[in-house]
């Protein structure tokens, strides 16, 4: 499944009241991996940002102000996200202000090339997600952080490339971490799609012995291996790790 974790700022709250987007941030996923792949964009909003979402993000009219206008990104955009999953924070909001921009540009070419959104992509609103899960609780993308122990330290204002990429770590944490393997054979079919449950349904493998081969860390993925765990035992005062004898990671002097 491909997913794009999507993120925007924009010049005030309501796309009726004229306000317009200002920055689109959004990174890819396949099958629960991200793939490096990202869109980023600043947009001339041809129109004043309000000072409230100033404070909020920080972008002023200044910085957008040789920016290109929406109509001149949209195709590239478009391009990005057609035909995926929308992994938004709020989604409603993001896809509104989404929507708005391709209605006012398919009215300026005089087709309806774009859009909407849903008719084309699958849309998942982590926030609705996150208020099933934890309901009573405050759910914006601070405390998701928190919750899921997702480092968000460097993130002082809102930036939508930044909370993409931090969102797609929640969304990650709240919906299992790693990808859950189904390995019966009997379990459905062999497509590699993923369930509803989020987990990927993959096939058995027929192997003779010698054919799957196994990679070995290197010595800088276990050294940030034995940061981590030096990092649960200053917070526990223990490690079950420390236990397996010849293990790389043990403590000096506990070899045996």
């Amino acid at each position: 499944m491909r997913q794009i974790i999507l993120d925007t700022e924009t010049t005030g709250i309501d796309p009726r009241d004229g306000h317009r987007l200002i920055e689109i941030g959004a990174v890819e996923m396949v099958n629960r991996r991200l793939t490096g792949n990202t869109y980023h964009q600043y947009i001339n909003p041809e129109r004043d940002i309000e000072a409230e979402a100033v404070e909020v993000h920080g972008i002023t009219n200044e910085k957008v102000a040789d920016e290109p206008v929406f109509a001149e990104v949209a195709d590239a955009f478009w391009a990005f996200i057609e035909g995926a999953e929308l992994v938004i924070h709020n989604a409603p909001f993001d896809v509104g202000f989404i929507d708005h921009e391709l209605a006012m540009l398919n009215k300026a070419r005089g087709e309806p090339s774009l859009g909407p959104v849903a008719e084309h992509c699958r849309i998942l609103d982590t926030l609705r997600l996150a208020r099933d899960k934890h309901p009573g609780q405050r759910n914006n993308l601070d405390a998701l952080c928190k919750r899921y122990d997702v480092q968000n330290g460097h993130r002082v204002l809102h930036g939508a490339l930044l909370d993409a990429e931090i969102l797609a770590d929640v969304y990650l944490a709240m919906t299992g971490g790693q990808t859950a393997l189904s390995l019966d054979a009997s379990a459905g079919d062999d497509t590699g799609q993923d369930d509803n449950s989020g987990g990927l349904m993959i096939r058995r493998l027929s192997l003779s012995p010698g054919q799957l081969s196994v990679r070995q860390p290197d010595e800088a993925e276990w050294q940030a291996h034995r940061d981590k765990l030096a990092g649960i035992r200053e917070a526990s005062g223990q490690c079950q790790w420390d236990g397996l004898e010849g293990w790389p990671g043990m403590i000096p002097g506990e070899e045996g």
